[in-house]
């Protein structure tokens, strides 16, 4: 069986894309989120501070990050249920990646080798490849484009994380400061026509992200997705077969459609309808 591109993936074997099924936890309107919104637009400071981020994300060769991410959905009854995960990454620019995300229904990992692109369910002894990209930047644009995978923590990796974050922003604001696990953040707030989307970057020389929230605006209910930073380390030790990958003992190749049900979202979930 040869090893298919990731062109070869169409239009019909797309999953709902992360607009239809994020949900939001409820927002107080309390007076310091009042005042903030009032205020005038802080569109320079913002951007100057994500640029920073993108600048000092993008420079880095090697990275290693634990993180834990929420994900909710609206079922059709208007109930709000998360799904909560916890996983890491390693990578190598321009073309080396592995990571893996445990939640309560799929424990499954993803490599990337600079030529082949595996999927690895580690509960059901199954994994899928593709080929057809050269570097992480254009695998997770591929994984978008042509498997309808969003992975939007994946956007604070690239090399050029700014353009890809505001490429649809109409309004940017320098919120404050916040606290992350101890750490001094600064927040940001953006807007775009779908989603709303916070980001909370570490003050000092090492400006990484911390946590970011995307609200979706096209959902009832206001779908949200937050992804927490727990651990990033810059240069790591790297084991030479970290990208590398051997099918375990009884593992079989399937198509990727065969591993849809390895999404955040449990697939015998109903979700609510858009606005």
């Amino acid at each position: 069986m040869n090893t298919p591109t990731l062109h070869d993936a169409g239009p019909s074997h797309k999953k709902p894309r992360l607009a239809r099924w994020i949900i939001a936890i409820g927002l107080s309107a309390g007076t310091t989120l009042m005042a903030a919104t009032a205020a005038p637009a802080q569109d320079d400071p913002a951007r100057k501070i994500l640029k920073a981020m993108s600048d000092y994300v993008g420079s880095q060769k090697n990275l290693s990050v634990t993180f834990d991410s929420d994900i909710e959905i609206i079922t059709l009854e208007l109930q709000k249920l998360q799904f909560t995960s916890s996983g890491q990454f390693t990578l190598s620019r321009p073309d080396k990646l592995r990571a893996s995300r445990t939640g309560g229904y799929n424990d499954v990992e993803f490599i990337f080798d600079g030529k082949t692109f595996t999927v690895n369910d580690r509960d059901d002894k199954a994994y899928a490849q593709a080929e057809g990209v050269s570097t992480v930047d254009q695998l997770v644009q591929k994984l978008r484009n042509e498997f309808s995978v969003e992975a939007p923590g994946a956007d604070l990796l690239l090399t050029s994380s700014y353009a890809a974050l505001t490429e649809d922003v109409v309004d940017a604001k320098h919120i404050g400061q916040g606290v992350i696990d101890g750490m001094e953040c600064e927040h940001l707030a953006f807007r775009s026509a779908e989603t709303d989307w916070q980001i909370w970057v570490q003050t000092g020389p090492n400006p990484i992200p911390r946590k970011y929230v995307i609200t979706s605006k096209a959902v009832t209910g206001g779908p949200q997705y937050t992804l927490r930073i727990k651990e990033w380390r810059t240069d790591p030790q790297i084991a030479a077969n970290t990208f590398s990958f051997t099918a375990p003992a009884g593992a079989r190749k399937v198509d990727f459609r065969a591993l849809a049900h390895t999404d955040e979202v449990p697939a015998a979930t109903a979700i609510g309808a858009s606005k």
